[in-house]
Formats: C-alpha cells, sequence, structure tokens
C-alpha cells in the first residue's frame, strides 16, 4: 500500500486532499511541503521559516504505542519554532478522536480555543469542523498561530484549488475565526 492509500484509508473524506493535489504540493512547493515516511507511518507536513504546519500524521495500528509517534513530534520540536495542526472534535463513538486528543495533549500541544475553523468539504458538500493544536517552544499567543494557520490554509490548503478539484475552497476568512471569548 502506498503512502497516499494509508492516509486516505485513516483520514475522513473531507480531510483529505486528493492524491493529485499532495503529488502537485510535493513537486511545485517541495522547498515547504515533506513528505516523511516509514513502513509504519507517513507524516507531510509544511516547513515555514517560523513554524511547522503539520498536515498528516498516521501512524499503523499495529505500530501504535510504541512511541514512533513521539519519536516523529520529537524530530520536528528540535526545529525549536511552533508546530500547529488540525484534529477531529472528540467524538466519543470513534474512540480514535479521543486516543489522538490524548496523545497530543501527552506531547504538550496546547487547544488554540479562540481559533474557530469551520470549511466545507468539495468532496461531500458538508460543513467540517476542526480543533487547531499547537505546541510551542516559547509562549506563542493564540492571535499569531491563527495568522499562520491563515497563512497555511492559502499557501497549502487552497493550492491550485480550481485547477485540481474544478471548484474553489471557501475564502480564509470564511473558514478561520479568531474570537478570544470562544469556550
Amino acid at each position: 500500500m502506498n503512502w497516499y492509500e494509508k492516509l486516505n484509508q485513516y483520514f475522513p473524506i473531507e480531510e483529505m486532499k486528493s492524491q493529485k493535489h499532495m503529488e502537485l504540493l510535493l513537486k511545485e512547493k517541495g522547498d515547504i511541503y515533506h513528505k516523511d515516511e516509514g513502513p509504519n507511518y507517513v507524516m507531510m507536513y509544511v516547513e515555514m521559516d517560523d513554524f511547522l504546519f503539520i498536515d498528516y500524521l498516521f501512524v499503523s495500528k499495529d505500530a501504535r504505542g510504541q512511541g514512533l509517534g513521539k519519536k516523529l513530534l520529537t524530530k520536528l520540536k528540535k526545529k525549536q519554532k511552533p508546530i500547529i495542526l488540525e484534529v477531529e472534535p472528540i467524538n466519543y463513538v470513534d474512540t480514535d478522536t479521543e486516543k489522538r486528543l490524548r496523545f497530543y495533549e501527552r506531547e504538550d500541544f496546547k487547544h488554540a480555543k479562540s481559533i474557530g475553523y469551520r470549511r466545507k468539504s468539495l468532496a461531500t458538500n458538508e460543513i467540517t469542523e476542526l480543533e487547531i493544536l499547537y505546541w510551542s517552544p516559547e509562549a506563542e499567543d493564540e492571535e499569531m498561530i491563527f495568522d499562520k494557520m491563515k497563512h497555511t490554509y492559502e499557501t497549502i490548503h487552497t493550492y491550485k484549488d480550481k485547477e485540481i478539484y474544478g471548484e474553489a475552497y471557501q475564502s480564509v476568512d470564511e473558514v478561520l475565526s479568531f474570537n478570544e471569548d470562544r469556550t
């Protein structure tokens, strides 16, 4: 099974970029968009000058609980830049969502409570809400994380969207919101 099939089997269709989208990012934005893979994992991430964004992190069921996810995050943390990622909100029917959140909490990721993320999936036309988590070697505030997330959305998530999907994703201001009073 290739790297894309692994990701596609694990992540919901609403969250998946197409294979063409990801291959274009790797080819045309290879200076910032990276793939790190091994037999039991795939990690797609963005490295900017001042932050990292984990697009996808997959560890096979057979390798979970063996410290592989921690090892991959430690490798990124050594770069001493904030790390941002998106996760599904906890769904008590899908126990993976709770385990995933606990894993990131153990790795000192914080929930960016002020940041809202609601995007219409081009694959299903359904609205998907995601939570933004971040880790920072310094005390980054959520407003700075929000700005970096907006940059990621415009640079990576919507890259050549009309060409690839036949239509554009929503604008960044429709998808991401910042509200310090959000709970």
